[in-house]
């Protein structure tokens, strides 16, 4: 099989045991006895539509002198213009190939946290992606470079799911494996091109603990950056007293249980615009507004869904469901109690600024984690960032609210680490008598 025709081949994993130990990686065999099926988009990992799928019934026999030398590795490299064209579609895993220019990681920082590792990555053309890698990935990587004795600046990554976040383009890695390399025969041309060169650009090792920690503002110098500062992504670390809460503006909303923005509540059902569903399953999230202030300013800040679980240990869902009552939409319950207690508390949290910070309407500043006394001041999170519904935040560990007393919003004993808001939607549903049945909202 010529590399123009490379199809990929799964084995289910209850036949992985019959087959795994007969397979090496570099050796050639004669198969007989497989399925051929069509590939899935989101599966796809060469140029064919096609892919061989065993069965009871295979079998292959090695080939100690292959009649026709095959490549021991085939690449589907992609350029930064062919990754924009695949961004979001679901519909190939390529391959790249570039330079480490810059590393940001927490791995190794705090015992228990999710581990998340950012590279920036040249490719040709002066280019650059950003790569990102989570938990066990992110840790392999990041040991990868720390045990590097040599220079390693280039990198091979396959399998990777390009997308677009605002307006940078991000590459998630879902497959192993990756590679560090010092030498390798992939795209060789540009590789040993970037090997060879001397560009000034220091080792990647170092630049492991190279990432800015998270300063530390007052609420004035805070508003003044946003008013003077060139526009960027950053996080900003402030401690204040919640002066008031902003209960007009509710303190849920009702979200599309697939893309997690604001549904649209029509006569009969629930609207999602960003999905083109007008049926849409609804869930609930939080969002409160806070007025928050030190000694310096006032500011208007928002909580969103993933801040606001982990503070209380207590999902919007739940709340709801406790305070339901027959007839009324779940955006105009009343405010729960224990959101009416963070009135009056002081707070150490963690603010997100971006570009919409810097425009003319803003009016808040997003809070992407409530610290706990004597808790750390963390490193900043590294893909997306939130816009605004609470889709992209990362988990971590339970983030009690700090009050007078030094105890959490849950008590002194009680753990605020209940399960993750922006992973699993709620099973359970309430149906709602001034909707269809189709305005679902769980």
């Amino acid at each position: 099989m010529y590399q123009a025709t490379m199809m990929q081949a799964t084995i289910y994993a209850n036949r992985l045991s019959r087959f795994r130990s007969k397979l090496a990686a570099g050796t050639m065999y004669t198969i007989s006895g497989y399925d051929v099926a069509r590939c899935a988009q989101n599966f796809k990992l060469t140029d064919s539509p096609l892919m061989i799928r065993f069965n009871d019934s295979t079998a292959f026999d090695e080939l100690a002198e292959p009649v026709s030398p095959l490549p021991e590795e085939g690449f589907r490299f992609r350029d930064q213009s062919e990754l924009i064209g695949l961004a979001n579609t679901s519909t190939q895993l390529p391959d790249i190939v570039g330079e480490i220019i810059a590393v940001k990681s927490n791995v190794s920082d705090t015992p228990g946290e999710k581990s998340r590792l950012m590279a920036t990555i040249k490719l040709d053309k002066d280019s650059t992606v950003t790569l990102s890698l989570f938990e066990s990935q992110a840790e392999a990587f990041h040991k990868r470079l720390e045990d590097m004795h040599g220079d390693p600046r280039v990198v091979v990554a396959t399998s990777i799911n390009p997308k677009m976040i605002g307006g940078g383009l991000f590459l998630n890695r879902h497959l192993e494996p990756m590679s560090t390399l010092t030498r390798r025969r992939a795209r060789e041309d540009y590789f040993y091109k970037l090997v060879a060169r001397d560009n000034g650009v220091p080792s990647a090792a170092p630049l492991l603990k190279g990432y800015a920690k998270v300063e530390t503002l007052t609420i004035s110098e805070l508003i003044s950056f946003v008013a003077s500062a060139q526009p960027q992504d950053i996080d900003f670390v402030c401690t204040g007293r919640v002066v008031r809460l902003d209960v007009d503006k509710g303190w849920c909303y009702v979200a599309c249980a697939k893309c997690s923005k604001k549904l649209q509540r029509t006569v009969s059902a629930l609207e999602c615009v960003r999905c083109s569903n007008p049926n849409a399953v609804g869930v609930l999230r939080y969002r409160l507004e806070l007025a928050i202030a030190d000694s310096t300013a006032e500011g208007t800040f928002v909580c969103f869904d993933g801040v606001m679980t982990k503070l209380h240990n207590l999902r919007a869902s739940e709340a709801g469901q406790m305070l339901a009552v027959e007839g009324e939409n779940p955006e105009d319950m009343i405010v729960p109690p224990f959101i009416n207690d963070m009135e009056g508390k002081t707070l150490t949290f963690q603010v997100r600024v971006s570009a919409f910070n810097f425009t003319a309407h803003h009016q808040t500043f997003t809070i992407t984690r409530i610290l706990k006394e004597h808790e750390r001041i963390p490193a900043p999170d590294f893909v997306g960032g939130n816009d605004e519904d609470d889709n992209n935040l990362g988990g971590g560990g339970h983030v009690p609210v700090r009050n007078d007393s030094g105890e959490g919003s849950s008590g002194p004993d009680k753990k605020a680490d209940g399960p993750p808001a922006d992973t699993a939607v709620e099973k359970s549903s309430r149906s709602s008598t001034s909707a269809a049945k189709k305005a679902r909202v769980v």
